[in-house]
């Protein structure tokens, strides 16, 4: 996948039909076009998908020249494979759901955990970075957090601590895998890596991120990690588990290692996946068509193309430009801990996709390196806010429906002990990597 994907033109304003808006006015619309997607994302009026808001705005952009025809196209053809990906792991992650995958997870978490906060904490850690780095991030937002809190009922023990490490392992736990998140995806192509090579150069910082994690929550929650569940509520009945949903995963990661050899997308891979657990939910009447176009999430497509829309509008009027003068210069340590540290400041302020959508082409130039140090910083460094990544904005919809208060000041003093210190040891991590690898 070459970087030349990446090489987007600098601050042209002219539509194919020879339209144009002076360059400060076409940098202002599209900034407030971006503000005005994003907010919509943060507060979704009437429950309304977020698409209804992104897909007008990227037509703005285009209708009014801050954004040619000719680069929203070749925008939405980058982003193609992508989305296509998403779709697909959207359906693998609903039909593991149907067969029985996470009621299997939760029975073994009670089991295991036996009443003990701790030992739930660390089921939930273990299960969360499996299925992030495996199923993707949503996965675990969609699925397993709803789990978790069945699951903290079942056994007595308060729920806060394990549905907080569901949010922040969604982020964190999804740096191993070029499939285990749509920024992954866009790294990952950009780097140049192979499937195994971007995977063994993000396995140590995966690990050193997801035991920092672990550790600040064992610290900032000991006082609910220490209310034992009573006794009569610790039992579990042992889990059953889907060899079928199981071994359908296990292939198509498998798919995915073979598939990057012979320079295949991902998202046939997925899409093969997909294709085999809702045909067995079809054939067996658990599923219609409908359900699947449903489970594919159709709106949230649509919005993560039209975003990307936008965002290059934003590109293109010159926060290219901007982000080009601070960047760091390098690839030592140094200036991977800096570029780390950009890419989680810009992820909390216009949320992650947009900023590695932005930051990207800046970074592919220098090398996988610090491609990937962009990486850790846009999937560690939404921790610290809502607004971080749609991930965590979901997670809080969810929460919210379970009637379990999110504090916002308690989600920051977390993610201000969480994120410095994991995306530090993370970078150092990848530093190391890059050496021996």
């Amino acid at each position: 996948m070459a970087s030349g994907l990446f090489s987007w033109a600098g601050n042209s304003v002219i539509t194919s039909e020879g339209l144009a808006l002076n360059t400060p006015l076409a940098a202002a619309l599209s900034a407030a076009l971006l503000v005005a997607v994003l907010a919509w994302a943060v507060v979704r009026p009437f429950g309304w998908p977020e698409a209804v808001m992104a897909v007008p705005a990227a037509g703005i952009a285009v209708a009014t020249g801050a954004l040619s025809l000719g680069h929203a196209r070749a925008e939405a053809e980058r982003l193609g494979p992508v989305v296509g990906f998403l779709a697909a792991v959207l359906v693998i992650a609903h039909f593991c759901d149907v067969e029985g995958l996470f009621q299997a997870c939760g029975a073994w978490m009670a089991r295991w955990a036996a009443g003990r906060p701790v030992r739930l904490l660390s089921a939930v850690f273990a299960l969360a970075s499996a299925i992030t780095a495996v199923l993707s991030l949503d996965a675990t937002i969609v699925l397993l957090t709803p789990v978790v809190f069945a699951t903290a009922a079942r056994t007595g023990v308060r729920p806060k601590p394990h549905v907080y490490a569901c949010t922040h392992l969604s982020n964190t736990a999804s740096l191993l895998l070029p499939v285990s998140n749509l920024t992954n995806l866009l790294a990952f192509a950009a780097s140049g890596l192979s499937f195994t090579r971007f995977a063994a150069l993000m396995a140590l910082p995966w690990l050193a991120a997801i035991g920092v994690e672990y550790l600040v929550f064992r610290r900032f929650f000991a006082r609910d990690l220490a209310a034992a569940a009573p006794a009569d509520r610790a039992a579990g009945a042992p889990p059953r588990l889907p060899l079928f949903a199981l071994v359908t995963v296990g292939c198509t990661l498998a798919g995915f290692v073979v598939a990057s050899l012979f320079g295949v997308e991902p998202a046939w891979v997925a899409a093969g996946g997909a294709l085999v657990l809702a045909g067995r939910a079809l054939a067996r009447r658990r599923a219609t068509p409908l359900t699947v176009l449903r489970a594919a999430s159709p709106a949230f497509l649509a919005f993560v193309l039209a975003l990307g829309v936008v965002v290059r509008a934003v590109v293109d009027n010159g926060l290219a430009d901007v982000l080009g003068h601070v960047m760091p210069d390098g690839t030592g340590l140094a200036a991977l801990l800096a570029t780390a540290a950009l890419a989680a400041l810009l992820a909390n302020l216009i949320n992650n996709l947009p900023a590695v959508l932005v930051l990207l082409p800046l970074a592919a130039p220098a090398g996988p390196g610090v491609v990937l140090a962009v990486l850790l910083g846009v999937n560690i460094g939404p921790n610290l806010t809502y607004a971080g990544s749609l991930a965590t904005l979901l997670w809080r919809r969810i929460v919210h429906q379970h009637e379990h208060d999110v504090n916002l000041g308690e989600f920051t003093r977390l993610g201000l002990l969480a994120v410095p210190s994991s995306l530090a040891v993370a970078v150092v991590a990848l530093w190391g990597s890059l050496l021996v690898l």
